[in-house]
């Protein structure tokens, strides 16, 4: 089954959405959420990667039409990178304002998607679409291999002495993170009304990666705090 994920907004959509952006970045420097950032950006430069190296140049499964591909893929890998990353984060911290920073980014992309779609209809109008089909069954593998991993490490933890880890919790994140943009894409009227991208892409696309961040996160927060200082003691 071929499933599209597809997308159109007009060019004041990005503008505004740089500004979230930057005003976003801001929060989580002023609060001392650095390694968060530094999560955002490589995020970024991730999505970067695979948007435009794999899916636009290698695949030919991204289609842009209305901006230039190099310069528009850059802005949506970050846009997505930063937010969604920071985002995971944060949840695997169990920071104590997890709400408040679950909302953030939520209320931040409602607000462009209205605002871009009530002030913006003297702009050029972008729409891009990508199919699945050539890279859907390759992150199932990469799913499958991350939870495989961790489920196994659990059912060993009572021999190993390894804490096992909250694998809902991690479901939760992987699918909640996806499913909260793809949402309100759907609700703003960004994405075609079509409810199978909705499903297939919450399950698959962020929670892949889900296994493989718990464990950056694990390694890379036994050595530094949030604000990028050393734990006593390393």
């Amino acid at each position: 089954m071929e499933l599209i994920a597809a997308r159109t907004f007009n060019a004041l959509y990005i503008y505004l959405d740089v500004i979230w952006l930057i005003i976003y970045a801001l929060i989580l420097v002023i609060t001392k959420r650095r390694l968060a950032v530094l999560a955002g950006i490589t995020g970024g430069l991730i999505y970067f990667l695979v948007d435009y190296g794999i899916f636009y140049r290698a695949l030919g499964s991204r289609v842009i039409e209305g901006a230039d591909p190099l310069w528009f893929l850059m802005w949506l890998s970050f846009s997505y990178g930063l937010t969604n990353f920071a985002w995971i984060w944060l949840l695997l911290d169990r920071d104590r304002f997890w709400v408040e920073w679950s909302l953030l980014p939520i209320i931040g992309w409602i607000a462009v998607a209205l605002l871009s779609q009530n002030l913006g209809n003297n702009w050029q109008e972008i729409s891009i679409y990508r199919t699945t089909s050539a890279y859907h069954g390759i992150m199932a593998i990469i799913l499958f291999a991350g939870y495989l991993y961790l489920i196994i490490q659990n059912l060993r933890s009572g021999e190993t002495g390894i804490e096992r880890v909250n694998l809902l919790w991690l479901l939760a994140i992987g699918i909640g993170v996806q499913f909260s943009w793809e949402f309100i894409l759907l609700i703003t009227g960004i994405r075609p009304p079509e409810i199978m991208p909705l499903i297939v892409n919450s399950l698959v696309e962020t929670n892949m990666g889900m296994p493989y961040l718990f464990l950056i996160h694990k390694s890379v927060s036994a050595r530094f705090n949030q604000d990028l200082s050393p734990k006593i003691g390393d």
